[in-house]
């Protein structure tokens, strides 16, 4: 965000395979003065690009570290392999890892997934990207286990993927340095998890000029109408009835009686 004197921004750094249009666009119809500008960045250099300043926030991978970042999870995404479209592994709806024990597993240097145990046989060099790894694959080199968006983010007509039973999962988050919370940061928490502009949780606008406290919870007094008491009585109105000072119904005296 820029100074006091300048016009306001809001700068967000997103990861690969992450789709942030949906919260752009609300964004754009929500705060149409406050220009939203998108950064890719690696996974791995996420958390360096917050603290250095270059995004007030970010939709990154977990895990962050919650003593420097604030985080709100957002979703958990299936983790599946890439293989040639010809592997035998498509036959099936969906793979154990025992059925790559024949395989080269790939395994990038900016893998997103934390492997215990990679399944398979490992290459005798590790890729330098995902994208890299898609390339061996395409090549018939080995198959790559990736959360499902950098599958369909590199997505090939001659490659396709299956879910990957039992494999880590990876987590996505909506992330800031946690001494550096905004305004428009809580106003970007609202949209991502689904409030509405007018929702309770988020900022509270301030009552109008003139208006009392009261005035603005719906408790202001309401003045009594024009000839009315403060009871609600009409201030000349009579009282009729057994405790009324009027004439009783029916009062017959001073009538002569008719003779039969």
């Amino acid at each position: 965000m820029t100074g006091s004197d300048a016009t306001p921004s809001f700068r967000l750094a997103y990861v690969p395979g992450v789709m942030p249009d949906k919260w752009v666009r609300i964004w754009n119809e929500r705060q149409p003065d406050v220009p939203l500008t998108l950064t890719q960045v690696p996974a791995v250099a996420a958390a360096e690009r917050l603290l250095d300043g270059d995004a007030d926030a970010g939709l990154v991978r977990t895990p962050v570290d919650r003593e420097v970042f604030s985080a709100i999870p957002l979703y958990t995404e299936q983790t599946v392999v890439v293989v040639p479209k010809d592997h035998l592994v498509t036959a099936v709806d969906e793979v154990a890892p025992e059925d790559l024990d024949d395989d080269i597993v790939l395994h990038p240097l900016d893998d997103v997934l934390d492997w215990e145990s990679l399944p398979g046989r490992p290459a005798l060099e590790r890729p330098a990207t995902t994208a890299d790894a898609i390339e061996l694959v395409a090549a018939g080199i080995g198959v790559l286990a990736v959360p499902l968006s950098l599958a369909r983010l590199h997505h090939r007509k001659d490659l396709t993927h299956r879910p990957l039973k039992d494999a880590p999962e990876s987590s996505v988050a909506l992330a800031w340095p946690e001494a550096a919370k905004t305004d428009l940061i809580e106003d970007f928490i609202g949209i991502v998890r689904g409030r509405t502009v007018n929702s309770t949780r988020g900022r509270q606008q301030p009552p109008a000029r003139g208006e009392s406290a009261d005035a603005d919870r719906g408790g202001a007094r309401r003045k009594p109408a024009a000839g009315k008491s403060a009871a609600g009585k009409s201030a000349g109105a009579k009282r009729t009835g057994k405790s009324g000072r009027g004439a009783p119904k029916n009062d017959r005296r001073g009538k002569p009686r008719r003779r039969s």
